[in-house]
C-alpha cells in the first residue's frame, strides 16, 4: 500500500484497528501508551512524535518499509539504500 501523507497513514492504522475489533483503548495498552494519545494520532497524525507511532505500529504488529518511489527520478536514482552503520549511539 503506498501511503503519501500523515493522514493517509493514520486512516490506514485506524483500519487495523478496526478490523482487530480494538478499542483506542486496547491499542494504547497494547502500545504502552494512553487512549489520549491514539486519539490524537487518529485525529492529528501531523502533531505525533515519531516514538508515538512507532510504539503504535508494535502494538498492532505492523512495520513501516520505506522504499524509493516506482516512478523514477533523478532523486529516488540518486538514493542509496542505507546500511545499518550510522553515526548514532544506539544499536539497530
Amino acid at each position: 500500500m503506498v501511503i503519501t501523507t500523515a493522514k493517509m497513514l493514520s486512516h490506514v492504522i485506524r483500519e487495523f484497528r478496526y478490523q482487530g475489533d480494538l478499542s483506542q483503548t486496547d491499542v494504547a495498552k497494547l502500545a504502552g501508551t494512553t487512549q489520549a494519545r491514539i486519539s490524537a494520532f487518529e485525529n492529528e497524525p501531523e502533531r505525533t512524535k515519531l516514538e508515538t507511532l512507532f510504539k503504535i505500529l508494535a502494538g498492532l504488529e505492523l512495520e513501516l518499509i520505506v522504499q524509493p518511489r516506482k516512478k523514477s527520478s533523478d532523486t529516488a536514482r540518486s538514493i542509496k539504500e542505507p546500511t545499518a552503520t550510522y553515526d548514532d549511539d544506539e544499536a539497530w
